[in-house]
């Protein structure tokens, strides 16, 4: 502690991020300032401070910090840092799913419309996101019923035999000058505004298509219209009367229990009410504030930013107006409803997260035990020196030596860090030999270090490898040549899931029912899913060249275009004759031809 009474004397007034420290150098926290002194010794004063902000003191072994120009760039540097650092305190949102949104091309001469759940800044217009039962491919369906607008990627200029989609009347074929520029314009004109929630056109065409298809006793699509009219009076249905049509907002409220807590977050759109998720959050923020500011910055990291944000009175309502200002070039309205219609939607979504919070208390506490809990346990059980926070899983995969492959998996406290996983084609191993093979991926992912690359590739505490003593011993040889010291180095064998370290002959046998152990098999099978998938991925484009070279009229050239299409062989074989066709130089005859050999010989 006399480290960090002689670093409180010197902090600045000035704006920045802080940095706190465990005793094994390890990032439990990170926080903006409007003024670091003062901010910073909040923590080592008496006043009485949140639980989880008192547990986490406990174990504040040192910090740094870094100074700011202003709170915005303190508060945009805040959000790297947790998402580099992933600390342990912080509220950590995963990839959590993004809902889809469906995208007008407008930058096409022939627009087009698909299903995407990435916003981009790239002169689309997005609408959605599509949740709460609302399926986007059938709203796209219903696009292309109701307008007959295009759906496919394919280029408009030259001139290309028309698909499957023109002769069924979906689609006018703009790729092969079936429709002019101003006439296709105005279908998407309708389109569009259909889209902007105006579903009395498109429900009346429905309507007389329906009543003209039961005419001529085409009951099937007569049924299929039906379905889709209904569709359109539950999203009319959603329309909240009380909101302008045009209001896209989100509703956000927090709730704790000052250990725990939880943030509720519900989407409109266009005045009409999309739906809603929770989120469950275990974080040690000094304030509600501090807690709800952090939430929305890493939340609109992944999703749409609306107009509006209607949120509670201790929301940090200038600096988040600022941020959104000047780092995502948007005027975003923070409203702190106490009264009104507003007020009442924020009620709902505080209910919602009240009642999330007191469903996942024991969610949470569960998920402590079988992430960091686990991993202190771990430490006892296998005497490690350090705190095995960054754990790095290894396995090898091939069949006869033939696409050898290797994967590395990342846990963080013990919990899947995804966007850290890699994947090693062996380059130098002859034939199957697996100690070789995880030599040469141990060697290349260990020179990483004290390169420029080691920001990608951070220092481990532990490394495991998947296998027994042998492999063990492989790995050890590559330590051992490579002098390496601070990462410890143990083995998962999966017969009787006995675990090998460097300092015992004898392996450890952890009872099954132990949540360390538990935690070393997910991080091992794991590593070894990930192996499986790539080696798989591997062996069918190399599978793909042969079988696509056994059918008349696929070149060279169309063998390529398939595979930068699909991908995989899995994929060709599932698509359909129409997704086919919609590949560059694949005619709707040669799209059925190859649809019927694969079918007929895989």
């Amino acid at each position: 502690m006399d480290v960090i009474r002689e670093k409180l004397k010197l902090l600045p007034d000035s704006p920045g991020v802080y940095i706190m420290l465990d005793g094994y150098k390890n990032v439990i926290y990170v926080g903006k300032a409007r003024v670091l002194k003062n901010r910073v010794r909040q923590y080592f004063h008496s006043s009485e401070k949140p639980e989880k902000v008192t547990k986490m003191v406990q174990n504040i072994a040192d910090f740094n910090y870094i100074i700011t120009n202003t709170e915005i760039d303190a508060l945009a540097l805040e959000n790297t840092l947790i998402k580099k650092y992933k600390p342990k305190y912080n509220i950590l949102l995963k990839d959590d799913k993004t809902y889809p949104y469906i995208k007008a091309n407008l930058k096409e001469e022939f627009p087009n419309f698909s299903i995407t759940r990435k916003i981009k800044k790239d002169g689309c217009r997005y609408f959605g996101p599509f949740m709460g039962g609302i399926s986007c491919k059938e709203i796209l369906d219903t696009l292309q019923l109701t307008f007959c607008v295009r759906l496919c990627h394919t280029a408009t200029t030259g001139k290309k035999r028309e698909c499957l989609n023109y002769h069924i009347g979906r689609c006018p074929a703009p790729c092969a000058g079936k429709v002019s520029k101003e006439e296709y314009s105005v279908r998407v004109k309708n389109a569009l505004n259909f889209l902007d929630g105006n579903y009395k056109d498109a429900e009346i065409l429905l309507k007389n298509k329906m009543v003209s298809a039961a005419e001529n006793e085409n009951f099937e699509l007569a049924l299929d219209y039906k379905n889709k009219i209904e569709m359109l009076s539950k999203l009319e249905a959603k329309r909240l009367t009380t909101l302008n049509r045009y209001v896209d907002a989100d509703i956000i409220a927090y709730a704790s229990n000052g250990l725990y807590s939880a943030v509720n977050v519900l989407v409109t759109r266009k005045g009409i009410m999309q739906g809603g998720s929770s989120f469950a959050l275990d974080e040690a923020h000094l304030t509600d504030g501090e807690a709800l500011t952090g939430f929305i910055v890493q939340y609109y990291q992944n999703h749409e930013v609306p107009s509006e944000i209607i949120c509670e009175e201790f929301c940090e309502k200038e600096l988040l107006q600022n941020y959104f200002k000047e780092k995502f070039e948007k005027s975003v309205e923070i409203t702190l409803a106490k009264q009104g219609d507003k007020a009442r939607l924020l009620q709902m979504a505080k209910r919602n997260a009240s009642e999330y919070l007191e469903k996942s208390v024991d969610k949470i506490k569960h998920k402590d035990d079988m992430t960091v809990n686990a991993c202190r346990h771990l430490q006892e059980l296998l005497s490690l020196k350090n705190y095995p926070r960054r754990m790095e899983c290894y396995d090898i995969s091939n069949i006869s030596g033939v696409d050898k492959v290797g994967s590395m998996v990342v846990f963080i406290d013990g919990e899947a860090d995804r966007n850290s996983y890699r994947r090693f084609k062996i380059k130098t191993v002859e034939g199957a030999n697996d100690f070789a093979s995880l030599q040469e991926v141990l060697t290349r992912r260990l020179d990483k270090m004290g390169t420029d690359e080691e920001e990608k590739f951070p220092k481990p505490d532990l490394i495991i490898i998947d296998g027994g003593k042998g492999q063990l011993s492989a790995v050890k040889e590559i330590f051992d040549g490579k002098n390496i010291e601070g990462i410890e180095l143990i083995s998962l064998a999966k017969r009787e899931e006995e675990v090998f370290t460097l300092y015992s002959e004898e392996s450890v046998k952890i009872p099954h029912c132990d949540y360390s152990l538990k935690m070393l098999q997910r991080i091992r099978d794991e590593a070894h899913r990930f192996a499986i998938t790539y080696f798989r991925n591997l062996h069918s484009k190399r599978n793909l060249q042969s079988v696509l070279t056994e059918i008349d009229g696929v070149g060279k050239v169309k063998r390529i275009a398939l595979l930068d299409k699909f991908g995989t062989l899995d994929k060709i074989m599932n698509a359909s004759v129409e997704e086919l066709s919609s590949v560059d130089g694949i005619s709707l005859a040669l799209a059925q031809k190859i649809y019927d050999y694969l079918k007929e010989n895989l």
